[in-house]
């Protein structure tokens, strides 16, 4: 026999006391936990204050008969299994109540055998269903932490902590809160579930603003937060519209409240202690993610801040050049665009666009001298792309630039510099990078001339077409430097002949 902690809780339904009396005695010598109600009405006082594996429930009652016990059963635990008890003259009736979900039906008069076989039936398929449900559940905890895992964008990271909560529970709305620096916490992303029934206005229902700092002190005393109807309101600093349940769960690193994730029911639905300890685990992984990621951020910010350091470092070694190496880069970043690379090799483009003369900085030599450069000079200066090289080299976190560097002088016929590398043996960053740095250099003020008119450096270009140039990054760039002009032109832009 089971222990009473072990045992099966049941609840039995019948308006016949003689009837709730023998089998409540029947089942509990069978090792059954079994609690007794007269009437569906108070079958739900019932199920509201404990929980039950199975409801035995006549059909006909007053008050509330065994078809409204089902349906509200069903709607608010649906996982409690459900055995119908009905007469002879009824059994359609019971048999309508499988359709809605009632397990079986036992006909009155009814031997204790068989309803106790019909009951340890019922009780292996709640099991049963009760493991598949967990193991959908671990499935999806699996695939969802896998993601979280996978990603360091914290927007990838809030997204997917967002769509868990609305496949797995079901939310209605789901809110994230983040730390925003200044010891307060700022919605980083609110997201209504598509299923959200509408209000009588005709609009969604949309909660209020969450009391982060009732939800810091909730937390302080290491308590879970699933409240539902009225209780909810201690939790918001304003809100028109509580919702039938409201689950919270921390978002911790090393025992600092980072964040929150806000999940909320504005239908019948309530949420159950199961899918607040899945929130919970979903929450846990994800709070490790939100901060390599924040910090992911942190790094790539340095990285753009260094990188537009250095730009600005080459820039002012040159007045005539100013502003050239963000020029580059933006043509780069639209001829990348363009060609239909990613937003990732795009973005590694325009950063290596923005270095792509680091090197002048060993160049010991007057850049700003008039008219053109000696030979000697000149020799000097075809080492910028071997000093950008050297520069980015010990910095690891910049190699990814370095191809862009240190060939945008290659040329497609192998007549270029430093290597005289030709065709597709050049990196294609380079081959870019070499297109926009030569329309940029044309068309602006140099010590030695003054810019050339547009159309005159797109001829040039032209011409250079599968000598100087990769024909098919020159031939987009010339169609892409066009529709962005006119589209300067088109928002009051003053743009060069």
């Amino acid at each position: 026999m089971q222990s009473f902690e072990e045992a099966p809780r049941l609840l039995v339904v019948d308006d016949e006391k003689v009837i709730r009396e023998i089998l409540a005695d029947f089942l509990s010598m069978e090792g059954f936990h079994v609690r007794t109600a007269e009437d569906g009405q108070e079958a739900l006082g019932e199920l509201s204050r404990a929980r039950f594996d199975l409801v035995l429930s006549d059909l006909k009652m007053p008050n509330l008969g065994g078809i409204e016990l089902l349906a509200a059963i069903q709607k608010h635990s649906p996982q409690v299994v459900t055995i119908i008890m009905t007469g002879f003259g009824t059994v359609e009736t019971a048999i309508d109540a499988m359709k809605k979900g009632a397990y079986d039906y036992i006909l009155k008069p009814f031997k204790v055998e068989e309803v106790i076989h019909t009951i340890r039936r019922g009780l292996e398929r709640g099991r049963l269903r009760a493991e598949n449900i967990r193991l959908k559940e671990s499935l999806s905890l699996y695939k969802v932490s896998e993601a979280i895992a996978a990603s360091l964008s914290l927007d990838q990271v809030v997204e997917t902590l967002v769509d868990a909560a609305l496949d797995e529970v079901l939310a209605d709305q789901v809110v994230v809160m983040l730390e925003d620096g200044r010891d307060g916490y700022y919605e980083r992303r609110r997201e209504l579930n598509s299923r959200l029934v509408v209000g009588p206005t005709g609009r969604a229902r949309r909660g209020g603003m969450f009391d982060t700092h009732a939800m810091l002190t909730h937390f302080a005393e290491d308590r879970p937060l699933l409240c539902h109807g009225e209780r909810a309101r201690d939790f918001y600093v304003d809100v028109d519209h509580l919702p039938e349940s409201l689950l919270v769960t921390p978002l911790r690193v090393r025992d600092r409240v980072v964040g929150f994730l806000c999940v909320e029911s504005h239908r019948s639905q309530r949420f159950d202690e199961g899918q607040r300890k899945l929130l919970h685990i979903i929450s846990n992984r994800a709070s490790a993610a939100i901060e390599n990621a924040r910090l992911y951020e942190d790094l790539q910010a340095t990285f753009r801040q260094t990188i537009r350091g250095l730009a600005s470092a080459i820039d002012k070694m040159d007045r005539y050049t100013s502003g050239h190496s963000e020029r580059v880069a933006n043509y780069a970043q639209l001829l990348g665009i363009k060609l239909g690379l990613g937003d990732r090799d795009i973005e590694i483009v325009r950063q290596s666009a923005l270095m792509h003369d680091i090197g002048k900085i060993g160049c010991v030599m007057n850049l700003n001298k008039t008219g053109k450069l000696s030979q000697e000079e000149y020799e000097v200066f075809k080492q910028h792309p071997l000093h950008g090289r050297d520069i980015l080299e010990p910095i690891s976190f910049l190699h990814p630039l370095i191809p862009g560097v240190h060939l945008h002088h290659e040329r497609w016929d192998g007549c270029g510099y430093p290597l005289g590398l030709a065709k597709t043996g050049i990196p294609l960053m380079a081959r870019i990078i070499s297109v926009a740095d030569t329309y940029d250099a044309m068309t602006s003020d140099r010590s030695y001339r003054k810019a050339l008119p547009h159309a005159v450096a797109m001829a040039e270009i032209n011409r250079c077409s599968a000598s100087q140039f990769d024909p098919d990054v020159a031939g987009p760039f010339q169609e892409m430097i066009e529709a962005h002009r006119e589209e300067q032109q088109s928002n009051g832009e003053w743009i060069p002949e």
